[in-house]
């Protein structure tokens, strides 16, 4: 199984991103820290912003979620995308972030069992 259903967004403002998408819409906001939080919208694609400049991406991140992290892997790899940054571990699950050949940067990630 492979489905996007998040995309993280580099952001100077965590909690200014998230605090807006709230007032605007009234979705849900979590932080994970003071560098990063969650956004739930009530649909099947939920988002995130980070904060951290040592974390962010260039662009918006399209994550796709997998229940076998290493099979995904090995996927990318045969289908000639690159891994750009390794497998690691976040609240709730891990995920590794990679290039396909027409360069866009997205990341797979599998749910903590």
């Amino acid at each position: 199984m492979y489905e996007i259903d998040f995309v993280e967004f580099p952001s100077s403002s965590a909690a200014g991103s998230s605090g807006f998408f709230e007032k605007a819409f009234g979705w849900t906001a979590t932080a994970y820290g003071p560098t990063y939080t969650d956004v739930q919208s009530g649909g099947a694609v939920s988002f995130g912003f980070q904060q951290d400049t040592a974390q962010q991406t260039a662009a918006p991140l399209v994550t796709i979620r997998t229940d076998d992290l290493a099979q995904a892997r090995a996927s990318v790899e045969a289908a000639g995308g690159i891994v750009t940054v390794e497998p690691f571990s976040f609240p709730g699950g891990r995920r590794f972030h990679f290039r396909e050949p027409g360069g866009a940067e997205l990341a797979v990630w599998s749910p903590d069992s």
